[in-house]
């Protein structure tokens, strides 16, 4: 869904950022703290080695960092407003009413114990735990592309029941503990308030294993195939709580079909899937499934998703679906490769939200470049390069 947007060279089209920098330069009050958040932008497009306060204010000819920690920690402005425009930007290029919203988090690694949030937790960046903070994000996929749109930054509950630790970091009062799973459903929510035009919500097994939220999506009637663990259970016509895992386990051969669920680094990603049928009282144009997908060189890993769609849904629209939650790491990693995502020296809560925020209008921008190359074919520039 949407091409690979790394192809785009990010120091010829840097300049293409002051059209979206100005959708939100109203959010800003002063003109120097306008013109440092375009330099800031330009500055984390810029192919350093590291993009801190020091080097991206050389990139932008300042004679120190001054001005970029003013822009971060201490000028007044909106970044959720900033976000907003962002994310017209987005719906305006991007949007298809086939959308998918994918749930996700990843890890910001740290060497102190100051930065909002850090602890020692797992991450999914570094697939143990470390010392880190953890950014519970919403992306946007669809035939036109992928992009980051929303974002939360974890304060564990250690932090939150050390309010003067908290007010040291500049996390005020009145934020309240919220686990990942809150902050996700509050982001789709959002999504869903705001009016993106979007047809499906997926996530993986650390959000689709809560029966809450899928039970607030359907009522929402939201239709979604997120993961889940082989040991959730589900209602079928023969129990009130079925494992997944015996439910597919004696299915015939004849169930499981091999398809590709979408392109990945190395090639198609090709599963053998099945689906079951689940819950009989559904409305008569509503179907609930279990989706099962299962290693073609290794039977024995099988992963499993709970699926919410209209009746007429096929296996492959499902799997299509199921396979598109692999398109937030994929934007994960171009926001941290090219957008500076994961590379800045912030201590305070609202020093994260304002980088992280102009660090996702930059990958915003990539996206849309992108797709309108692949819109109007190569481009003489980049076949030069």
């Amino acid at each position: 869904m949407g091409g690979d947007i790394s192809e785009v060279d990010a120091r010829c089209w840097s300049d293409g950022l002051a059209g979206l920098h100005g959708r939100f330069a109203h959010r800003f009050a002063r003109s120097e703290s306008r013109e440092s958040a375009l330099a800031y932008m330009r500055g984390l497009l810029a192919p350093l080695e590291r993009k801190n306060g020091w080097t991206v204010a050389e990139e932008a000819g300042h004679g120190g960092p001054d001005r970029i920690q003013r822009l971060l920690n201490r000028i007044d402005w909106d970044a959720d407003g900033v976000l907003d425009d962002v994310r017209e930007y987005i719906v305006e290029h991007l949007a298809d009413p086939g959308g998918v919203l994918i749930v996700d988090d990843t890890g910001f690694l740290k060497k102190g114990v100051r930065s909002a949030g850090v602890q020692r937790q797992y991450s999914g960046t570094a697939g143990r735990t470390e010392n880190c903070q953890v950014g519970v994000f919403l992306a946007y996929s669809g035939p036109l592309g992928r992009t980051l749109i929303d974002r939360a930054l974890y304060l564990p509950k250690s932090w939150m029941d050390d309010r003067e630790r908290c007010r040291a970091e500049g996390i005020g009062d009145e934020i309240e503990f919220a686990t990942k799973h809150q902050l996700a459903r509050r982001m789709v929510r959002r999504a869903i308030d705001d009016g993106i035009p979007f047809r499906w919500v997926t996530a993986d097994a650390g959000y689709g294993n809560s029966k809450g939220w899928r039970t607030e999506l359907e009522q929402a009637d939201v239709f979604h195939v997120v993961a889940t663990t082989r040991h959730d259970t589900v209602v079928t016509r023969w129990a009130m709580d079925h494992r997944l895992h015996d439910l597919v386990a004696g299915l015939s051969r004849q169930k499981w079909k091999r398809r590709s669920c979408g392109d990945g680094s190395h090639g198609p990603r090709i599963y053998d899937w099945a689906r079951v049928e689940v819950r009989p009282w559904h409305r008569p144009d509503r179907r609930h499934w279990v989706l099962a997908r299962r290693s073609v060189t290794d039977p024995t890993k099988v992963a499993y998703y709970i699926a919410y769609a209209p009746a007429e849904t096929t296996l492959n629209e499902l799997i299509a679906v199921a396979g598109a939650r692999w398109a937030i790491e994929e934007c994960f990693q171009t926001a941290k490769g090219q957008c500076g995502l994961d590379d800045y020296q912030i201590r305070r809560h609202q020093g994260w939200y304002r980088h992280i925020t102009l660090a996702m209008a930059t990958h915003a921008y990539l996206a849309v470049l992108r797709a309108q190359q692949l819109e109007k074919g190569p481009d003489p520039l980049e076949r030069q390069t």
